[in-house]
């Protein structure tokens, strides 16, 4: 009785997520970071492709995103090979918003998903500022 009263609410309370519907991307940013070495590197991928760095091969299998919203939440679905194992070291949905939610478990490097490219859609803009200098420095 307890689990059919829970799963009821779950359901309610995840409507509204529902609701919102969701359209297909052409493709994904992914970045990459080797922890190794402490190099970095983004990725665009279209359904389907695979890139490899180092020892991983990132594949992206679908990109979907809110039709109302592009720049809310990407959810993509990768497909990652390390070239020193057999069966891949992770498979399933990653999201933007939330990366650690669904990491991949490796030693050496890390992969999370940045946006979905949507055709006729620019992101917005950051602007980097300049370093602050240290208290005292200069004076």
């Amino acid at each position: 009785m307890r689990r059919r009263a829970l799963a009821l609410l779950l359901i309610c309370a995840a409507g509204p997520a529902f609701a919102q519907g969701f359209a297909e991307g052409e493709g994904a940013e992914i970045r990459w970071l080797d922890t190794l070495t402490g190099r970095t590197g983004d990725l665009e991928l279209s359904r389907g492709q695979a890139a490899t760095n180092g020892r991983l091969t990132i594949q992206l299998n679908q990109c979907r995103y809110p039709q109302e919203n592009p720049a809310a939440e990407a959810e993509a679905h990768l497909t990652i090979l390390d070239s020193s194992r057999q069966d891949p070291v992770f498979s399933g949905w990653m999201l933007a918003s939330a990366p650690a939610l669904s990491a991949m478990d490796h030693p050496r490097y890390d992969v999370w998903v940045l946006r979905c490219i949507v055709p006729g859609y620019k992101p917005p803009e950051t602007i980097e500022t300049p370093e602050e200098t240290e208290e005292g420095e200069g004076e």
